[in-house]
């Protein structure tokens, strides 16, 4: 910013800085037309003000301000830095202004519904709310909740034992043991070969207990924290897994009988207390999809990670 001319066609002194104090004063004062309702509007002293003015002249080295009559009005040197000094005192109002942050969400979900499921959602979400801030991870069922529970996350949508944990909402999950189309029942006596979750996983500890209580003995034959690929190695038919159902893809895999049924697990969603709008139009969206994957209205778009 260049400095202001005086009426003599001078310039303010290069080496002034100008005080913002001062400047307020000066403001008031010629805004008001008076000392004492800029010393009203400044919360001062009217001969505070007095004395900031009278400063600010002298740093200068011209009057700003005619004191004649029942007014203070600005002289034509005042007039010309009243423009500047407006401008100084806005944009440090401005850089002073805390900058607005958009709202955050924190989302935690199982895997499964991290990829195409999840991003319809969330469109729906930024076309209502264009400012939001999304903040998304997956993974394993426990760690989620685990994150949940810490206040790390907002809204978790996880797998988890019937009643296992209080939450918003809950959608029933159930589970089939998955084997290639042509997979055929090991000879009596050899090692079940599974697929499987890492460890820590909920269908892999379910899958171990079952086995274990019926007595039948089995090995891990391959391990991926990638639902694509526990599915694609049951196709392959390198071994079979416990999963949802709804992951039974017709052609590639076949649902078998023969071995311990599994208890339906849960989809549940939790929820942190006193949602704000945009976290609840967040959950809503959840709960809306679940109810519909709930009653068979709903698939799957081709997953690509674990649950």
């Amino acid at each position: 910013m260049s400095s202001p001319s005086l009426g003599t066609g001078q310039v303010f002194p290069q080496q002034a800085l100008l005080d913002p104090v001062l400047l307020r004063a000066f403001v008031a004062v010629a805004d008001s037309g008076s000392f004492t309702r800029a010393a009203a509007a400044t919360h001062l002293t009217q001969s505070t003000v007095s004395q900031q003015v009278k400063r600010l002249e002298q740093q200068l080295g011209c009057e700003l301000l005619s004191r004649k009559g029942r007014y203070a009005m600005p002289t034509v040197d005042g007039e010309r830095l009243l423009g500047y000094a407006r401008q100084i005192l806005a944009l440090m109002a401005e850089a002073g202004m805390a900058p607005e942050r958009p709202p955050l969400l924190r989302l935690a979900v199982a895997e499964d519904f991290a990829g195409n499921t999840l991003m319809p959602i969330l469109m729906k979400l930024r076309t209502r709310y264009p400012n939001v801030k999304l903040e998304v991870q997956s993974g394993l069922s426990k760690p989620l909740y685990q994150a949940f529970q810490e206040g790390m996350v907002d809204v978790a949508l996880i797998k988890q034992r019937p009643g296992e944990h209080p939450a918003k909402a809950c959608w029933p999950e159930a589970l089939s043991w998955l084997a290639a189309a042509n997979w055929q029942p090991e000879k009596a006596g050899k090692p079940l070969p599974l697929v499987a979750f890492p460890a820590g996983g909920l269908y892999r500890n379910e899958m171990a207990q079952l086995l274990d209580e019926a007595g039948i003995p089995w090995r891990l034959v391959y391990s991926s924290n990638s639902l694509e690929g526990v599915l694609c190695a049951v196709a392959a038919g390198l071994g079979v897994s416990l999963l949802p159902s709804r992951f039974i893809r017709a052609g590639e895999h076949k649902e078998i009988a023969s071995l311990p049924q599994a208890t339906a697990m849960e989809l549940a969603l939790h929820l942190a207390g006193s949602p704000g709008a945009e976290l609840q139009c967040l959950a809503d969206e959840i709960g809306a999809y679940c109810d519909r994957l709930s009653s068979g209205s709903s698939s799957l778009s081709s997953p690509s990670t674990s649950a």
